[in-house]
């Protein structure tokens, strides 16, 4: 009888706990609060991506994928409550959407041995694999956005910027705070002018830093803005008459919540990005059928194609293609953190890749390492079509400028390598 009841016990304990534990993906989103327009999409995308693959698949290589979906209201203080509540569920990788977020979890991350991806934010160094181990910040980052809009420029003045004034608009925040330097390089190297232009949280007012603008005259501005500051951004530039073509925005300033308001005025405004625009891809038939029609989508169904959707679908896609490298490494399906880590590591996306897995041309080829966790730093340029309501990609995805960028990375890495006592190098 004792045989029969422990039996027993151990098949309902069988019947409680699957015997495959799901592929957990924690999202600190931020669906409320002064940025939720761009993080709501993001989140939907990056939930739709594996809805999709665990009803058209089955998951990945046979396991359910889950995710944990924490809110954040891009605060960082609740980020940090939301990775210690949620990384003990088996959480596979964090995105936290947040550059002020990811610097927190940059060593918490590292010390529980969990990886993270700041996909195109973040800290600009941790590119560096050899002193940051669980940070990537693969395909690009906020270095090679800053290189890529001067190569830009360089284009369309015949390489030569000598003379020229660029100002940066940004974000008073770490985030807005990322380029500075990256273009004070730039500007020595290429001899134009620079000069930033603050913007303080949330952005809704500037009219003085426009009027700034229209004092200095630049040829062209940049501008690294996050949420509503970046429409009041566009529309003031209207108002002063700015010229639009003249005007890019970093890829977090690219999205169509930036542009609509202004209506026509906004037509021609620019903005740097490390994936493709719009809804022509094979992928989003399948989310349709599989996720939008049954009823799972994340959120309304009306976001594919969005500049922000189709970010976080390719934040779950990479996330999920280092899944596979991790299993085909360990030759584990449900995989662990540590495992996680040593499959983002290895990853490497190629166009014949993105093409099986339905997003032909959508993102440039990279490939990660040790010494490199932020991939070959493509950037290209989009373009608004106000009467269209649509972004087109103007321009091929190039590489941004290692003989400036390296340097700085290698610098900053180093710093924080002597700050916090780290020995650099591939374990």
């Amino acid at each position: 009888m004792k045989y029969k009841l422990g039996t027993m016990a151990v098949a309902a304990l069988m019947a409680a706990s699957p015997v495959m534990a799901d592929l957990v993906f924690p999202s600190l989103s931020y669906r409320t609060g002064p940025y939720a327009a761009g993080g709501i999409p993001f989140a939907d995308g990056y939930a739709d991506y594996f809805t999709m693959l665990n009803e058209r698949d089955g998951g990945i290589g046979g396991v359910a994928t889950r995710v944990l979906e924490c809110e954040t209201g891009y605060n960082t203080e609740k980020g940090v409550e939301c990775y210690e509540s949620t990384k003990g569920e088996g959480s596979l990788v964090y995105q936290p959407l947040s550059t002020g977020i990811t610097y927190q979890l940059i060593p918490k991350t590292t010390a529980d041995n969990i990886p993270m991806h700041t996909m195109g934010y973040g800290r600009t160094s941790a590119a560096n694999g050899e002193v940051f181990s669980h940070t990537f910040n693969y395909p690009a980052n906020y270095w090679n956005g800053a290189s890529g809009a001067i190569n830009y420029l360089l284009g369309e003045n015949g390489g030569d910027l000598k003379g020229k004034k660029v100002a940066l608009v940004y974000h008073n925040s770490a985030y807005g705070k990322e380029p500075i330097r990256t273009l004070e390089e730039l500007s020595a190297k290429h001899g134009f002018e620079f000069k930033g232009v603050p913007v303080d949280h949330p952005g809704q007012e500037q009219k003085s830093q426009w009027l700034q603008i229209r004092r200095d005259k630049p040829d062209y501005v940049i501008m690294y803005g996050w949420g509503v500051m970046n429409q009041v951004a566009v529309q003031e530039a209207a108002n002063i008459r700015f010229p639009m073509e003249n005007f890019i925005g970093i890829w977090w300033s690219g999205s169509e919540n930036d542009v609509l308001a202004a209506g026509a005025a906004a037509n021609g405004y620019k903005a740097l990005t490390f994936h493709g625009v719009g809804d022509d891809f094979p992928v989003f038939d399948d989310i349709k059928k599989h996720v939008v029609d049954t009823g799972k989508a994340a959120g309304a169904g009306d976001q594919i194609g969005t500049v922000l959707y189709n970010r976080g679908l390719y934040a779950a896609m990479l996330a999920a293609e280092a899944v596979k490298t991790a299993q085909e490494i360990h030759g584990e399906m449900d995989i662990t953190p540590a495992m996680m880590r040593d499959g983002m590591e290895a990853l490497e996306m190629t166009e014949e890749k993105m093409a099986a897995l339905g997003l032909p041309n959508f993102g440039p080829s990279f490939k990660v390492s040790c010494q490199n966790h932020g991939g070959d730093g493509l950037v290209g340029v989009t373009q608004w079509d106000a009467s269209a309501k649509t972004w087109s990609l103007i321009s091929e995805f190039s590489a941004s400028d290692n003989e400036v960028i390296g340097p700085l990375i290698t610098e900053d890495s180093a710093a924080y390598a002597a700050e916090n006592k780290i020995e650099a190098g591939c374990k």
